[in-house]
């Protein structure tokens, strides 16, 4: 028996009704099912008029996915890679303010005592880089950690 073949428009918002995608993550993905004539921008700029496509509603969910787990400059290189456009991209760096409390979350779910030796303190620093946390947050977390294992 044969498919039934979804409309872009259908598709579209059935991507959108999972979670929310960036209008370029939503091209790409809508581009595989179009047929000669389907005009992806013209539709993408319907759903983005109806408000169903929003690059500050998807960057907020990508924000609230990864922030547990991932410092500003990993989250905000993957905003990148979605082509946010630069206003909205501002607006989400001045929201992602202050990341030593994420970060010390992090390390505390991975390592959860300060290092012992340079190469434990090398192992631990090169963890939280990869996961986008900036140096000046990674001293921190590790200088917190050591002075609360002094105080007791």
């Amino acid at each position: 028996m044969a498919k039934l073949q979804l409309s872009l428009k259908a598709r579209a918002l059935r991507y959108l009704s999972a979670r929310e995608h960036s209008r370029q993550e939503l091209a790409r993905k809508l581009s595989r099912y179009a047929q000669e004539g389907d005009d992806i921008e013209a539709l993408l700029d319907t759903l983005q008029a109806a408000k169903y496509l929003s690059e500050e509603r998807f960057s907020e969910s990508l924000i609230n996915r990864r922030a547990a787990r991932f410092g500003n400059s990993r989250i905000l290189s993957e905003l990148k890679s979605h082509g946010i456009d630069p206003d909205t991209f501002d607006a989400v760096h001045a929201s992602l303010a202050d990341e030593t409390a994420r970060a010390k979350e992090v390390w505390q779910r991975k390592f959860g005592s300060p290092p012992v030796d340079a190469n434990e303190r090398a192992k631990q620093m090169r963890f939280l880089m990869q996961r986008g946390f900036s140096q000046n947050t990674i001293r921190q977390v590790l200088r917190d950690a050591e002075r609360h294992l002094d105080d007791n």
